[in-house]
């Protein structure tokens, strides 16, 4: 791969935006090659839980690549590369909502525009200390279309989310962690030890009861309650008549560790 790397051991999968020299930002190249990644990922039942980050210690991801886009506006229709971007969206990431395994954004910096819609697309963030998120697309005589002019308001108190989404200001850390928009905030020195943690306490847990409940949780969200209550979720299903549903409690009255399989 050109502009990410992919890393699989032990059940997790560490994807990295590889362009650090553009602060992680994404062309529909890259965007194409990360939303492979994910299919990797969505496609391999021996990978239970990935971390998405981008590399070096400056930025997870600067959104679009506005350079290039100027760029390729200056070239003739017939002379520009593909411009095609993946059905997932930004990142491959931001428009899948059939992926119910665990994602853990690693914040190792600035996250604006898409970058900050990507990590909204995990299921945890965690956040080095100098980070600064923000959606800044309205400064830029654009807006955060990959779905972080939805999603935002769904993480923040509304009047939060508007003054952040019609001033295109950043959000500090901190500031971050205080509102519940990030799950943790440590020094950048600290910054793969608590990712760990959090990988940790994920593969302890039996992967099929995660990817349940990740999807009973997502899913229940458009549902009033009652309704959310009979619906039915595919990876429930899965796990009732699974191996690691018999596994867990025997486990416990033996007084032993589970051995997961995810069968």
């Amino acid at each position: 791969m050109e502009y990410c790397r992919y890393e699989k051991k032990d059940h997790v999968v560490r994807i990295t935006i590889t362009r650090p020299e553009v602060m992680n930002a994404l062309h529909a190249p890259a965007s194409r090659e990360l939303s492979a990644a994910w299919d990797d990922f969505a496609k391999d039942d021996d990978a239970w839980v990935a971390v998405l980050t981008g590399e070096g210690d400056r930025a997870f991801s600067a959104g679009n690549d506005l350079k290039y886009t100027a760029e390729m506006s200056r070239l003739p229709r017939e002379q520009r590369p593909d411009q095609t971007w993946p059905t997932g969206g930004f990142g491959g990431i931001t428009n899948r909502f059939d992926l119910f395994k665990p994602i853990i954004a690693r914040v190792n910096g600035f996250a604006l525009g898409g970058g900050l819609e990507m990590a909204l697309s995990c299921d945890i963030i965690v956040a080095a200390d100098h980070a600064e998120v923000g959606l800044p697309e309205p400064r830029r005589g654009l807006i955060a279309g990959a779905l972080g002019v939805h999603r935002l308001p769904r993480h923040l108190p509304l009047k939060q989310a508007m003054g952040y989404l019609l001033t295109g200001r950043h959000i500090p850390a901190q500031r971050a962690y205080e509102m519940g928009l990030v799950n943790d905030v440590v020094p950048l020195a600290k910054l793969d030890e608590a990712v760990e943690a959090w990988v940790a306490d994920i593969v302890r847990c039996a992967p099929l009861s995660v990817r349940a409940t990740k999807e009973a949780a997502m899913r229940g969200l458009q549902m009033p309650l009652e309704e959310a209550a009979t619906a039915r979720y595919e990876w429930e299903t899965i796990r009732r008549s699974s191996a690691d549903a018999i596994e867990g409690p025997r486990a416990f009255a033996e007084k032993r560790a589970p051995n997961w399989t995810g069968k």
